[in-house]
């Protein structure tokens, strides 16, 4: 069988970055070497796609990030060694990446690629758009209101007032589109309000407040097209007093993973369906992580879905699915074959 050739591409202008990089660095080294043909294309900060060549040099250096500055535009060989591959594994996290855009040049591109679509893509990293469309389904979700940055302007109270109003304390400001935790605060009083705004708004025009929920983190891992399933349910445990970008990916971090988590059987089924349910009324297909709140040991409160979730051997998405039965390997040919399957099932149309 002849080798496909897999564009891999991660880095990216977001402030998730660093994080790209380790999932693709981790993605790489685990593809089926008999099947796949990793062909690296990094983007840096400054938005410029380099080529295979010049990507592995990086990458060889050992370097976090990519510097430099350009556009997709001003890569035309890059552009052509793109277009030389089978199919794209988008590892690109957040903003310009995670929200659709990448999706939609992959689409008018007519490369088959790995995980959501450009709608589920962009509902799923506006955070305000998610919650709006779960709430319309029917999932409960925590209140929340969301909030433009030319609403919270110095010397003016009413956006404070709105949020004691609507929510109270403690709560949590976070940018709108967004992962990782960047830019997310917990305020625990009025005092606390302007300095999370402004850590929001530092990446993002549009914020939500949402209620702080006392409970498990719970999270799910989906995967497939026309039929879903859903992995075992994992828990963290942060070490701190919310689950913030240090918990996180520090390698001092002391953040506690259960799998399968602490859940009662009826609740870890519910987790289950919640999963599929959530990703398929944002039209989703090929894979996502989906996280909830677990109060009191049985209300299943949905958080958000993430689908481009963070991909390294140790990330919970692939190890709900080494729990399920699933090895890390096998998870990347499965979720490459719905990308040409998705692929082909449009183009027969």
């Amino acid at each position: 069988m002849k080798r496909q050739r897999v564009a891999v591409i991660f880095g990216g202008r977001s402030g998730e970055h660093e994080v790209s990089v380790v999932s693709a660095r981790s993605v790489m080294a685990a593809l089926d070497p008999e099947r796949w043909e990793s062909v690296p294309f990094g983007v840096t900060r400054g938005g410029a796609w380099l080529t295979p060549e010049e990507t592995a040099r990086l990458l060889n250096a050992g370097g976090p990030s990519f510097p430099g500055h350009g556009t997709l535009l001003t890569s035309p060989a890059a552009l052509a060694a793109l277009g030389r591959c089978d199919a794209a594994f988008p590892l690109v996290h957040g903003t310009y990446g995670e929200d659709g855009t990448m999706q939609g040049f992959l689409e008018l591109a007519g490369l088959p690629y790995a995980g959501a679509g450009v709608a589920a893509s962009a509902i799923g990293m506006d955070k305000a758009l998610m919650k709006a469309l779960f709430r319309e389904a029917g999932i409960r979700v925590p209140r929340y209101a969301v909030l433009r940055s030319w609403e919270t302007g110095e010397g003016d109270d009413r956006a404070n007032r709105y949020v004691e109003e609507i929510l109270g304390y403690p709560c949590f400001v976070k940018p709108a589109n967004g992962g990782s935790s960047v830019g997310i605060t917990r305020v625990d009083s009025r005092e606390d309000l302007a300095g999370a705004f402004a850590a929001a708004f530092a990446y993002d025009d549009k914020a939500v407040v949402e209620e702080a929920i006392a409970g498990q983190e719970i999270e799910c891992s989906v995967l497939g097209n026309e039929y879903l399933e859903a992995s075992v349910p994992g828990e963290v445990v942060p070490d701190r007093a919310f689950y913030d970008y240090d918990s996180k990916y520090s390698a001092t971090s002391r953040t506690q993973l259960h799998i399968p988590a602490r859940l009662a059987p009826a609740a870890a089924e519910e987790v289950r369906a919640l999963a599929v349910r959530m990703f398929q009324v944002m039209g989703g297909e090929g894979y996502a992580r989906v996280d909830f709140l677990v109060r009191d040991g049985h209300e299943v409160v949905a958080n958000e879905v993430n689908t481009i979730p963070g991909f390294t051997s140790i990330s919970m998405y692939p190890k709900l699915w080494e729990a399920s039965g699933l090895p890390y390997r096998d998870l990347l040919t499965r979720i490459l074959e719905l990308a040409f399957a998705r692929h082909e099932r449009r183009a027969a149309r």
